[in-house]
């Protein structure tokens, strides 16, 4: 057997904490403590190394086990000699963890030995790479905590082009990075309850996806918090907005003329034009304008009668409007919707109906006849070249501004995208490759739920963008209300804590070890404790996430100092 280590003591060379005793590739790994429990947390990030091979894992479980009950059920062990009670709670009671584990990879000669400069060549050309587990380290095998070359190893470090780090290992405070351009390759979500901190999460990732400059971003900012600088509600602490940080790189939206975000003009403001606006998109809006089932024909009607002016004709049509005749007999005004309807073999009371919804509709300040200028075209500029755009919503944050402005514009820039990766791909002349476009969603089950999903342009860009070079980056507290199979489309999940049990189990849909993972994920802390797993990152880590303050800015920046001219000239995109 092998021998405890007396005390609290870790042996310090290795950093090993136990060794294995059981488990198998469908259930966890089983390991015997020699630390005392309270040195290893879930979520720990673990090591098994046995014959030449590193198992990699996270630490799912502690179970308290005893060779026999009677020793743990006897509650009196001041009885016993300390030296005595030592030798009890060494040998005869003890703590086994659980491990899930995730990647195996091949540990190599020793240095200086044959074959070691081969194998090391390998590496280097990433030959060798972790890969999934397939089989199980032998009993006794180590168990440690990883070390920093262990996290490198896995999930890179900002020395590598195109890696960012998003936070540190629980044990250790070693960086944990994730790879920017394998993140965007496929929609991600970033989950959390309320007071999460998701939303600083997403600024964290924004601004390296920003600094990496190799995808354009646009955010739909329903609530006015990434554009501008902010006050954090707890704190009352200032938050640097995207804008003040990349004024060269960030241009800010207003939806709507003369619009201002949080009391600060915007760099352009975007106008809907009436005539972009088409029957589907009214039909989207069914349940947040509680329409009946007769609106389809109505709006099919409308725009067989007036084609794309539609919106713009029955906007100043006139309800209820009378005129008489000669005989003084009061009929439908030709300019009433009651005529209209009559004339397109339309029940009146309908068509009423849906002129009285749609008032919400009329009323907008931000649909305009002729918009003052063509807002959408120089969106998609300024994507083109490289910048980044966020779309501020203004004093417009109910639903109904939210669910038509951001669908209606996506499913513009869907258009564009799809057309000019299918000119790329047939080697049209001119035609260049597409510039990646991530495009960041709010309350993203408003726009993603069951009823909404085949219907809005979200879903079909979940499914099937990535190949014409769009994903999403949808920010949502209640996952669970989002349809299931486009939660299965979202390749990277990050996630603070959940409250709601469902919402945890939606998170961890169609993922491997999600019954290892949902304890896991429950007790995460309120704040700051994240869950990586999925298509951007190897296997599952629990990490602490970084903080948005001055020293964050500093590191992304490298402005610690007194900055250079050329410095400056660089942060302003010159």
């Amino acid at each position: 057997m092998i021998e405890t280590l007396p005390g609290d003591a870790m042996n310090t060379e290795t950093g090993t904490i136990g060794y294995i005793v059981g488990g198998g590739l469908k259930a966890n790994l089983q390991a015997r403590l020699t630390v005392p429990a309270q040195h290893i947390q879930e979520g720990a990030f673990v090591v098994v190394e046995s014959a030449g091979w590193l198992f990699y894992g996270l630490v799912t479980d502690l179970q308290l086990g005893a060779t026999d009950p009677r020793f743990a059920d006897e509650g009196r062990p001041a009885r016993l000699s300390p030296e005595l009670a030592g030798l009890l709670h060494g040998q005869t009671l003890y703590t086994n963890i659980e491990i899930l584990a995730a990647l195996m990879m091949e540990q190599g000669p020793e240095p200086g030995t044959p074959g070691y400069d081969a194998w090391f060549q390998q590496v280097m050309d990433e030959q060798v790479r972790p890969e999934p587990v397939k089989t199980v380290p032998q009993h006794h095998a180590e168990v440690r905590l990883a070390r920093a070359g262990d996290i490198a190893e896995i999930f890179g470090t900002e020395v590598k082009k195109g890696y960012f780090q998003i936070g540190n290992t629980l044990e250790g405070g070693h960086p944990v990075c994730v790879n920017l351009d394998t993140l965007v390759q496929r929609s991600a979500g970033i989950f959390g309850a309320t007071g999460s901190g998701k939303s600083f999460l997403a600024r964290v990732i924004l601004a390296g996806l920003i600094k990496h400059d190799k995808t354009s971003v646009l955010i739909f900012d329903m609530h006015n918090e990434y554009g501008p600088d902010d006050t954090a509600s707890d704190t009352g602490a200032r938050v640097p907005g995207l804008k003040g940080k990349f004024p060269a790189k960030v241009r800010m939206v207003g939806l709507g003329r003369g619009a201002t975000i949080r009391g600060k003009q915007p760099d352009y403001n975007l106008e809907i034009a009436e005539v972009d606006i088409t029957p589907e998109d009214i039909l989207m809006l069914s349940q947040e304008l509680n329409l009946r089932e007769t609106t389809p024909a109505t709006l099919n009607a409308l725009y067989s009668s007036f084609g794309a002016n539609w919106f713009h004709a029955f906007k100043h049509m006139k309800p209820n409007a009378t005129e008489t005749d000669e005989e003084g007999k009061p009929h439908p005004a030709k300019d009433s919707v009651e005529a209209w309807a009559r004339e397109a073999n339309i029940h009146p009371l309908a068509a009423n109906g849906l002129h009285s919804k749609l008032n919400r509709l009329f009323n907008a300040d931000y649909i305009v006849e002729q918009p003052a200028a063509n807002a959408l075209e120089q969106i998609i500029e300024n994507l083109d070249h490289g910048q980044h755009v966020v779309l501020s919503f203004g004093k417009h944050e109910k639903d109904l501004d939210y669910l038509l402005v951001t669908n209606l514009l996506t499913r513009r820039i869907r258009q564009i995208w799809e057309k000019r990766t299918n000119d790329f791909r047939s080697g049209h002349q001119g035609a260049q490759e597409p510039r990646p476009l991530v495009i960041v969603v709010e309350e993203a089950h408003k726009l993603l739920n069951r009823e909404m999903a085949a219907q809005t342009t979200f879903s079909t860009i979940a499914r099937e963008m990535r190949k014409y070079y769009v994903t999403l980056l949808i920010i949502d507290q209640r996952p669970s209300q989002i349809y299931d199979e486009v939660m299965s489309q979202l390749g990277t999940r990050i996630t603070g804590w959940l409250g709601d049990a469902d919402d945890i189990q939606a998170v961890l849909t169609g993922l491997a070890g999600r019954e290892a993972l949902r304890g896991m994920l429950a007790r995460l802390q309120p704040k700051e404790e994240v869950l990586m797993l999925g298509w951007g990152v190897k296997m599952p880590i629990v990490v602490r996430s970084r903080r948005y303050d001055d020293a964050f800015w500093e590191a992304i920046t490298g402005k610690a100092g007194k900055r250079s001219n050329v410095d400056i000239l660089d942060e302003l995109g010159f």
